[in-house]
């Protein structure tokens, strides 16, 4: 997206795009504290992650 500001713009004029590409702008990626908490192990923590480091 490309926003051109003219020079000598009042400020007003200004505030008024980037409040629009504020609106537009969408966060992208993963929520990963959507899933927090969600995987349920057996054993605790720590000894798998032992385990799965030493299957290398």
């Amino acid at each position: 997206m490309v926003t051109v500001i003219k020079k000598g713009s009042s400020k007003k004029a200004i505030a008024t795009q980037l409040s629009k590409i504020a609106k537009k702008s969408t966060k992208k990626g993963l929520d990963a504290n959507r899933y927090a908490g969600t995987v349920k192990f057996k054993e605790d923590g720590l000894i798998l992650q032992k385990w799965w480091r030493n299957e290398w």
